[in-house]
C-alpha cells in the first residue's frame, strides 16, 4: 500500500485528495471528516468555534488522537493507494510513518484565494470572520512545518483540474 498523507492550510484544496480518490476508486480518509462526525455524534451545530473545540478536543494532549483513528482506518485498507488528508503536525508524520512509509504531498494556495474560497464554498465550520483566527490555530498546530517539509506539492491556484492533473503526476511517480 501506498499511503498518500495530505497537508495544508485551510481552504488551500487539500479536498483534490478526496475527488482524485473517488475519481481513482481508491479509499479517502479526512480527519476533518472525524471530527464533523463526532460533531453530528453529540448533536452539535458545526459553526466555527465548536468545530474548533471538538478538533482541539480530539486531538487529544498529545495532538495525535484524531490521527490515530483515521491511521487505524487507513491501514485496515486493502487498495494499492490509500489518502489520508488533514494532517497538521510533524508528530502526526512521525507516528504514520512510524507505522508505513507515506509520501506527504502539500497543497497550496496564497492567503487571498482561500480567504476567497471560504467565502464561496459556505461551509458551516469555515466562516470569513474566524479566518485568520482558524490560520494561527493550524499554524500553531505545526501545519507549516508539514508544508515545508512535504515531498511532493500541489500549486492549488488554477483550475481544478490543473491540481488533479499535478496531483496524477505525483500519484504516478509514488
Amino acid at each position: 500500500m501506498k499511503l498518500v498523507v495530505v497537508t495544508g492550510m485551510p481552504a488551500a484544496g487539500k479536498n483534490i485528495a478526496a475527488q482524485y480518490a473517488h475519481a481513482h476508486q481508491y479509499p479517502h480518509f479526512s480527519t476533518g471528516d472525524f471530527v464533523r462526525a463526532e460533531i453530528r455524534k453529540r448533536g452539535f451545530s458545526a459553526d466555527p468555534e465548536t468545530s474548533a473545540k471538538i478538533s482541539t478536543e480530539l486531538r487529544g494532549k498529545d495532538g495525535l488522537g484524531v490521527t490515530r483513528i483515521a491511521v487505524a482506518e487507513a491501514l485496515k485498507q486493502k487498495a494499492d493507494v490509500v489518502f489520508l488528508e488533514g494532517i497538521r503536525s510533524w508528530p502526526e508524520i512521525e507516528l504514520i510513518r512510524n507505522k508505513v512509509h507515506c509520501t506527504l504531498v502539500a497543497v497550496v494556495a496564497p492567503r487571498n484565494l482561500r480567504l476567497n474560497r471560504v467565502k464561496q464554498r459556505g461551509r458551516e465550520d469555515d466562516s470569513a470572520d474566524h479566518f485568520a483566527e482558524r490560520d494561527q490555530r493550524e499554524i500553531d498546530y505545526g501545519v507549516a512545518i508539514c508544508i515545508a517539509l512535504a515531498d511532493a506539492y500541489v500549486l492549488n491556484t488554477g483550475s481544478m483540474n490543473d491540481a488533479l492533473r499535478q496531483l496524477d503526476e505525483i500519484i504516478n511517480n509514488l
